[in-house]
């Protein structure tokens, strides 16, 4: 059997690591990046056999075709899930220059740099499917986080644009926008901020916030044949939030 190779990058905590975890359950071999060490490798530890850490810096811009090469030396690469970001919580007129490059760095540009060097790789091999991962700061304003919703933002239109040009090559696109998901980090964010935790409650019709598996879900539908004639479109998993009222 032709088993699938995948790279999760930010697959070690998180909604990535709830990602590889679906796809390493499901025997698809699964690199995942993260840039610290004993994260990674516990993570992979946990997910299984089937998960490969990689530990590489995605700042390191310089580095991706170099990493992404010696990983393509191994086995083709048929599931690219971009899911590796950074946030900043800041008043607009304190965002400084460097803070707001950053984000576009790490959220915009290694998104970018990874999926053109995979890319050349899908095109050798036959196809593939790329999923980016987007966020409710692309569908409607949220205060305080400029530079993330820019950076998500620019994602959505940069999977449209990627979906037509590489549908050709047998390259399918597509995004998933997660709106308020249970994590440790969302968790802390929301508890100590009941205000907010209302807010974000009473406008999901469901009521509820997502689990980090409606996600992986999600990603796992678009990684596979079963949505062999979907490609460019942005899926809200978000229990009603973008349309909530």
């Amino acid at each position: 059997m032709n088993t699938k190779t995948a790279i999760v990058t930010g697959g070690n905590s998180g909604l990535g690591f709830a990602t590889a975890k679906k796809l390493c359950d499901n025997g698809i071999r699964t690199y995942i990046i993260g840039r610290t060490k004993e994260k990674t490798e516990e993570a992979c530890k946990e997910v299984g056999p089937n998960a490969i850490p990689v530990l590489f810096d995605l700042n390191n811009i310089n580095g991706i075709a170099e990493m992404i090469e010696n990983l393509t030396r191994e086995n083709p690469i048929d599931i690219l899930v971009n899911n590796a970001g950074i946030n900043l919580k800041k008043e607009f007129s304190d965002v400084t220059d460097e803070d707001f490059l950053s984000i576009i760095h790490t959220n915009l540009l290694s998104v970018f740099a990874v999926s053109r060097e995979v890319v050349k790789n899908m095109k050798e091999n036959g196809g593939g499917s790329i999923v980016n991962i987007s966020s409710m700061a692309s569908q409607y304003g949220i205060p305080k986080v400029i530079a993330y919703s820019a950076s998500k933002g620019a994602i959505e239109s940069m999977t449209r644009a990627m979906a037509v040009e590489l549908a050709p090559f047998g390259i399918r696109v597509n995004c998933v926008a997660p709106g308020f998901i249970k994590t440790k980090m969302s968790a802390k964010a929301l508890d100590n901020d009941p205000e907010r935790k209302n807010k974000v409650l009473s406008r999901t019709p469901m009521g509820v916030l997502g689990e980090p598996s409606d996600i992986a879900d999600a990603v796992y539908y678009f990684a596979l044949n079963e949505s062999k004639y979907t490609t460019g479109t942005i899926l809200p998993i978000d229990g009603g939030n973008s349309i909530g009222f």
